[in-house]
């Protein structure tokens, strides 16, 4: 997409300076490649009133580009995104993607729902789990997309119905995920869900940050309201109960720099290698739980969910080339994915996640940007 840093820039000024026409909050929908499902991606560009711009795809609802602005109004693109949807397939199927219709590990691709086992599959095969979703997880197919105005709000809204049996999952399920940018440049994201049959949904966004846009993460600071984790074996399971984060590099409720204790000689922690676990959230309804800063700007995460998987781009490939051929960084980029625990389909002890008919899948997470 040539220019296509200075096209956004150029709507993002139309949006500081107030312009409200549809013109310049949506840009058309650009041809985006074709997946190996052979499906064709289209591409949509959402200006909000606040100056954030984002890029994003059809498929998955791919986040393709978030400029976000610091204190003087200048843009850094903070994630990662290609200029072609096919590049998702070389690289990482999950960036910036929907995750579902269970985000995170199940343990061996199997579970038990009301006594029946169901197998969805192994995926990740180096870990023996199911992973996103399986082997096609719901990062992979088109969905159907309508950008919208809101009063001041605009965003995206992606719907799609999957099937009884997709992935191995029981139940039909009908999915809507909005996207919404306010003027205040939130970027709130609203997952809504129904079956016709007992099912696990577990979903989240694996969008990854970086808030300088450049450079890698170790040196940006991150706070996660969390005084327990969960500890994981070599497969990256979670085993026992949640354990207190007190004293080990897992204790981020005060700000720390991710590059301080993340090579510490600690083993689950090098089971990583490096951080890729779930925090257990405190409290409960919509707070406050992180917060990422880089040198200019910083996002706060906000959600309803009980869990925080941090992942600090362990296995990002220095060989990977992203959008204007930008080349990518082992630990480049972090991502904060709100969701319930790893396993959670195995572990009745955890907050469980069987939606059943009848009943409405519905949570909420923001990511909050701001300047410093």
């Amino acid at each position: 997409m040539k220019n296509a840093t200075s096209a956004l820039a150029a709507m993002a000024a139309l949006a500081l300076a107030g312009c409200t026409c549809e013109k310049c909050r949506f840009g058309a929908p650009q041809d985006f490649g074709t997946t190996k499902y052979g499906e064709d991606a289209k591409l949509y560009t959402l200006s909000g009133k606040g100056g954030m711009v984002m890029q994003v795809s059809d498929v998955g609802g791919k986040v393709v580009r978030l400029l976000v602005p610091d204190r003087r109004g200048v843009l850094a693109d903070v994630t990662i995104g290609f200029d072609d949807i096919s590049a998702w397939e070389s690289t990482d199927p999950y960036f910036g993607a929907i995750i579902g219709r269970v985000g995170n590990r199940i343990a061996n691709g199997k579970f038990t729902l009301d006594g029946k086992e169901y197998e969805v599959g192994v995926n990740d095969t180096a870990h023996s789990a199911s992973l996103h979703g399986g082997m096609r997880g719901w990062n992979d197919y088109r969905w159907t997309a309508v950008p919208f105005t809101r009063g001041d709000d605009t965003g995206i809204v992606f719907v799609k119905t999957f099937p009884d049996g997709e992935g191995g999952y029981p139940g039909k399920v009908v999915a809507k995920v909005t996207y919404t940018l306010t003027p205040e440049n939130v970027w709130r994201i609203d997952y809504d869900a129904t079956t016709d049959k007992p099912t696990p949904i577990n979903l989240t966004q694996h969008v990854y940050f970086n808030m300088n846009g450049d450079g890698d993460i170790l040196g940006q600071q991150l706070m996660i309201d969390a005084d327990r984790f969960l500890a994981v074996n070599k497969n990256l399971e979670p085993v026992g109960a949640p354990v207190s984060v007190e004293g080990t590099p897992f204790d981020f409720r005060s700000f720390h720099k991710i590059g301080e204790r993340i090579d510490a000689p600690d083993e689950v922690l090098q089971y990583g290698p490096g951080y890729d676990h779930n925090w257990c959230l405190n409290g409960e309804g919509f707070r406050k739980v992180a917060e990422l800063r880089g040198d200019k700007r910083a996002v706060e995460v906000w959600t309803d969910q009980p869990g925080l998987q941090f992942y600090a781009g362990n296995f990002i490939s220095d060989a990977w080339k992203m959008k204007d051929l930008r080349p990518m960084r082992r630990r480049g980029y972090l991502a904060l994915e709100t969701q319930h625990y790893p396993n959670t389909p195995n572990r009745p002890d955890f907050p469980q996640i069987t939606v059943r008919p009848g009943e409405r899948y519905h949570t909420t997470t923001e990511y909050r940007f701001k300047p410093l």
